[in-house]
C-alpha cells in the first residue's frame, strides 16, 4: 500500500497529492509517469510526476476529474492509500542526459497549458537545481484554473502568464506570448518544450517550426493503459509508429501528426471505433486492451 501524506485541491476539478513511494522517488527523473491504481478492482491511472523528494521518499502527482475512476480519486484523502503505485516508467527528459555545461549555453523556453503545467514544473525546477534558468509560458482558460503558479515563480528564469479571458495578467493564447517574445523582445531560443492539450501542442508546434526553434512535445494526455498493451496512445511520429508510454512519453514536436493523433483519440473511446482501427492497423495495433475482440 502506497500512503497519501497530503491531498489537496488546486483548483476546480483539479487535485495534488503527495504519496510515500521510496523506491520510485529514488529513482525517478523529470518527464517520467506513475500508474496508480486506488484498489484490487480499480482503473490504471497514468500520471506524470510532477515532483519527487528522494530524501523523504515522496512522489507528488497532480490529477483532473475526466471520469468516474479521478472522480473517485479525488475523494481520497491524506492517511488513505493506493492499492499499486508503479514506476517510474516512460523515458526521462532528453536534457537530463546531456551534458550540464552545454545546457547552460542554451536558450530554453517551456509552454504550460492547464494541467500540463505539472509536468513542466519538475523539468524546470530539474533545470534551476543545476544552475540553468529557463523561460516558461503558462497559459489557463482563467485566473482560477492556473496551478503552480507560486512554484514556478521559484524556479522559472522568466514566467509570463496568459489567460484566454484575460482575467488575469496577459489576455490570449500561449501562442500569442511566443510570437511577442521571438518578434516584439527579440528573444532567441535553441529548444521550446511544450505540454499541454493536444490542441495546444499542435498549434506551438506549428508556430515554432515556423520560427525556426526545436520542440519537443509530451504526449501523455493520450495515454490510458501506460505499458503499451492497449495500444491507445499510438501515433505517427515522422514515418514511424510509435507508442507514448513506451516510447516517450517526449517527442519531436514538428514530427508528430496531430490530426491523426486526435482523431484516434476519439474513436478509441468506442467500441465500435477500437474495432475499425484493428481493422486498419493490423499486426500494429496493439489491442492487448482486451476491448478489441
Amino acid at each position: 500500500m502506497y500512503k497519501i501524506l497530503k491531498a489537496e485541491k488546486l483548483a476546480d476539478k483539479i487535485f495534488l497529492m503527495d504519496v510515500e513511494a521510496k523506491r520510485i522517488a529514488k529513482s525517478c527523473q523529470p518527464g517520467q509517469f506513475i500508474i496508480a491504481k486506488m484498489d484490487d478492482r480499480g482503473e490504471r491511472i497514468p500520471l506524470t510526476i510532477c515532483d519527487y523528494d528522494r530524501e523523504a521518499g515522496t512522489i507528488t502527482i497532480v490529477f483532473q476529474i475526466v471520469g468516474a475512476s479521478t472522480e473517485k480519486m479525488s475523494a481520497l484523502k491524506a492517511g488513505d492509500s493506493f492499492r499499486d503505485f508503479t514506476g517510474p516508467l516512460g523515458q526521462p527528459s532528453e536534457f537530463v542526459h546531456e551534458d550540464i555545461e552545454s545546457l547552460k549555453n542554451k536558450k530554453m523556453l517551456f509552454v504550460a497549458g492547464g494541467v500540463g503545467t505539472a509536468p513542466v514544473y519538475p523539468q524546470v525546477k530539474w533545470l534551476h537545481e543545476h544552475g540553468i534558468e529557463a523561460d516558461v509560458i503558462m497559459g489557463s482558460k482563467t485566473k482560477d484554473l492556473l496551478i503552480l503558479e507560486d512554484q514556478m515563480r521559484k524556479v522559472a528564469g522568466n514566467l509570463y502568464v496568459t489567460t484566454d479571458d484575460g482575467s488575469y495578467e496577459r489576455k490570449g493564447m500561449v501562442t500569442e506570448v511566443i510570437k511577442d517574445l521571438v518578434n516584439n523582445q527579440g528573444k532567441k531560443y535553441d529548444v521550446c518544450v511544450a505540454i499541454g492539450p493536444m490542441i495546444m501542442m499542435k498549434f506551438v508546434a506549428l508556430l515554432t517550426k515556423e520560427l525556426q526553434i526545436p520542440t519537443i512535445v509530451s504526449l501523455n494526455p493520450i495515454m490510458v493503459d501506460g505499458t503499451g498493451m492497449c495500444g491507445a496512445c499510438r501515433v505517427t511520429v515522422g514515418n514511424e509508429v510509435k507508442f507514448a508510454c513506451v516510447d516517450g512519453p517526449e517527442f519531436d514536436g514538428h514530427l508528430v501528426n496531430f490530426d491523426e493523433a486526435m482523431k484516434r483519440q476519439q474513436m478509441y473511446k468506442t467500441e465500435e471505433g477500437r474495432a475499425i482501427l484493428k481493422l486498419r492497423e493490423g499486426d500494429t495495433h496493439h489491442g492487448g486492451c482486451g476491448n478489441c475482440n
